[in-house]
C-alpha cells in the first residue's frame, strides 16, 4: 500500500483503487469537504503526474474521459482549489509524492489499463439526497426529482412560475458553468420537447449563479444528475466498450515479469529510506504491501 498524508487530503492506494480523502485544513475547498472521500477504481485512470514548486508541489490525478460524471459536468471548469484530483504536497514530502506516482504507474502497467475514453460511468457520482443553496435558488436531487425553489432575488417573471419539479426520466441534459469576470453563471436542465434560449435568470428551469462561495456546490448536484442520464457516449453513438483479451504471456513469464518489478521497487524503496525521504513507518508499511503481492 503506498500513502501520502498531507493538510490539503490524504492519498492512499492499495493496487486496485485509490482513496482520496480531503483534509481539515481550512484552506480546503468547501466543495472537496462536501464531497468527502472519493474511491477511484484503477480502471477508470489515464495516468497520474507530480509536479515540483518552490514551496510545494501537487500531485494530479488524469482519469478516462467518461469514467466521472462530475468531470464530465463541470466540463473542466472546476477551479484548483476545487478539483478533487489534485493535491498539494509540501517539499518535505517530495519524495514520498514520487514513490506514490511510480507505484501507480506500475500497477497500470502490469494491469495494461488502456487510457482511451469509456462506454460508461466507473464512478458513481455525490451521494444522495443533495440540496444546494446559491444565486437565486435553491435545487435538491433526491436521485429520481429535481426540484427548484426560488429565493427573494429571484426575477419576478421567473417566480412567479413557482417551485419546480423536475423528473429525471424528462431531463436530457444538465449543464453548470461557474460565474466568469462579469458574467454570471448557472445551473441549467434541459426537459425533454421543451427547449428554451432564455436567459438564465429568466429561465424556471435554471438557477442564476453570482460567483458566490456557495456556487461550486451546484457543480455536485449537476454531477449527481449527470450519474443518472443516459451516458455521452450512447448520445454520440459509440457502441459499448468489448472486454479486450489480455496479452497472453506464459504464467512463467508473467510472473517473472511482475517479480522483477517488485525487486525494484524494493530497492528503490531502499534508497528512500537510507537518504531519510521515507520515514520507518512509511518504509514498513510500504515493504509490507510490495512483500504481500510477491
Amino acid at each position: 500500500m503506498a500513502e501520502i498524508i498531507q493538510k490539503d487530503g490524504t492519498w492512499a492506494f492499495d493496487g486496485d483503487a485509490l482513496r482520496l480523502t480531503p483534509g481539515r485544513d481550512k484552506n480546503v475547498s468547501l466543495l472537496r469537504r462536501t464531497l468527502g472521500e472519493l474511491v477511484v477504481p484503477l480502471g477508470a485512470l489515464a495516468g497520474i503526474s507530480f509536479e515540483q514548486g518552490r514551496k510545494s508541489g501537487r500531485l494530479r490525478l488524469r482519469l478516462r474521459d467518461g469514467a466521472d460524471p462530475l468531470l464530465h459536468a463541470s466540463g473542466g471548469r472546476l477551479t484548483e482549489p476545487n478539483d478533487p484530483y489534485q493535491l498539494i504536497v509540501e517539499s518535505d514530502r517530495y519524495g514520498v509524492a514520487e514513490y506514490f506516482v511510480d507505484e501507480v504507474r506500475d500497477a497500470l502497467l502490469l494491469d495494461e489499463v488502456p487510457s482511451d475514453p469509456v462506454t460508461e460511468y466507473l464512478l458513481p457520482g455525490p451521494p444522495l439526497p443533495l440540496s444546494v443553496s446559491a444565486g437565486d435558488g435553491t435545487a435538491t436531487f433526491d436521485g429520481e426529482h429535481v426540484r427548484l425553489e426560488w429565493n427573494w432575488k429571484t426575477e419576478d417573471a421567473k417566480a412567479a412560475a413557482g417551485a419546480r419539479t423536475l423528473a429525471v426520466t424528462d431531463l436530457t441534459a444538465v449543464e453548470w458553468h461557474p460565474a466568469a469576470g462579469l458574467e454570471n453563471g448557472y445551473l441549467r436542465f434541459t426537459v425533454r420537447n421543451a427547449p428554451t434560449k432564455a436567459p438564465p435568470k429568466y429561465d424556471p428551469n435554471s438557477v442564476e449563479l453570482w460567483g458566490f462561495k456557495k456556487d461550486p456546490l451546484m457543480a455536485l448536484l449537476a454531477a449527481a444528475v449527470q450519474a443518472r442520464l443516459p451516458h455521452p457516449s450512447a448520445a454520440a453513438g459509440v457502441p459499448p466498450e468489448e472486454p479486450r483479451a489480455p496479452k497472453q504471456l506464459a504464467p512463467a513469464e508473467r510472473r517473472e515479469d511482475e517479480h522483477d518489478a517488485l525487486l525494484r521497487r524494493l530497492r528503490e524503496l531502499g534508497e528512500l529510506h537510507r537518504t531519510g525521504v521515507l520515514t520507518d513507518e512509511e518504509f514498513q508499511l510500504a515493504k509490507q504491501a510490495i512483500l504481500k503481492r510477491m
